[in-house]
């Protein structure tokens, strides 16, 4: 466990202390899993079981080092990655939101290879083989049997895989309690050859629940499955259906501030690489807060995977919402 890891964990129990009574909540943190392999296939958001009406834009930064090989598969990942959302959702008669979710994706070589070598130094900590690679010089390519299924290109924007979704109430009881099934389908918008997405329609399925713990604080919690389909670059690579899991923490601390930790799970899709940061699954936790005015949220979150699998090395992540009654 990392030093970001133990401090995410300890500030947990001081958020639920510190929680206020009868302040609005505003759901999970907008984060999803940012590791290039995984990104575009059918990769959820964090969300909560309540529809709503609203608009964001979101922006995720990610840092990836992962270079690998193995008998079969040959992966080299370097890179800095961009992210940014516009997510729409509209609520009907409180109990149904249609969504959808438009990225689009910048793969660079970026510039935080010498601070990372620098913290990694300063706390001894392992830094993956980055050094062994010049600073911040782009890499992203995927090959089977010494043949290309990805190659990646640095310094361009492209559009990722757009997503629809459905979203169901199925159990509510007063506002305390809330239990929704969310339904998806992901559209091959994103060009695969590039890493943009994966070249299949996939579609994931999930229970969505909120609950009350006091005035102060609510959990949220996710289970799904995601159908991937296969991913067809250069290659086609047949691809597993995975399940995955979630869990937040909302704590109001002021009238306008809350502060959220959430957790992550995520089995892989790939066949079996040989190559352990593919083949196990991801495990990501973040932290941050939201600042709300009237019908706006500022949402800032920093995200790390201690698992050291199927994950960005850390991200951050800011958006900007707007919530319409």
């Amino acid at each position: 466990m990392t030093l970001k890891t133990g401090l995410a964990f300890l500030s947990l129990p001081l958020f639920l202390i510190a929680a206020s009574p009868a302040y609005p909540f505003g759901g999970p943190l907008p984060y999803k899993n940012q590791f290039p392999l995984f990104a575009h296939l059918d990769t959820p958001y964090i969300d909560s079981a309540r529809p709503e009406s609203s608009a964001s834009f979101g922006l995720s930064y990610s840092s990836v080092y992962m270079v690998r090989d193995s008998p079969s598969w040959s992966v080299g990942l370097d890179m800095e990655t961009a992210e940014l959302d516009l997510r729409l959702k509209k609520n009907f008669h409180d109990s149904l939101e249609l969504g959808v979710d438009i990225p689009f994706i910048s793969f660079n070589s970026g510039f935080m290879d010498g601070l990372l070598d620098s913290y990694h130094s300063a706390f001894g900590f392992g830094d993956y083989g980055r050094s062994n690679r010049p600073a911040n010089d782009f890499l992203y390519t995927v090959k089977k049997d010494g043949r290309t299924v990805i190659q990646g290109e640095g310094g361009r924007v492209g559009p990722g895989d757009i997503a629809v979704s459905l979203k169901k109430t199925l159990f509510a009881r007063d506002s305390d309690t809330l239990i929704s099934v969310k339904a998806s389908l992901e559209l091959p918008t994103g060009e695969s050859k590039r890493g943009y997405g994966n070249g299949s329609t996939g579609a994931a399925i999930a229970l969505l629940a909120d609950k009350d713990i006091g005035d102060g604080v609510r959990v949220y919690l996710n289970l799904g499955a995601a159908f991937p389909g296969d991913l067809r670059g250069y290659e086609r690579v047949k691809l597993h259906d995975y399940l995955y899991a979630a869990a937040a923490v909302e704590a109001a601390v002021f009238k306008n501030l809350s502060l959220v930790a959430q957790a992550y799970y995520e089995e892989s899709p790939y066949p079996w690489t040989g190559i352990a940061t593919i083949d196990k699954s991801a495990v990501i936790l973040s932290l941050g807060g939201r600042y709300t005015s009237a019908d706006t949220a500022f949402e800032l979150a920093f995200t790390e995977d201690p698992s050291t699998s199927g994950a960005p090395d850390f991200s951050l992540t800011f958006a900007y919402k707007l919530t319409f009654r």
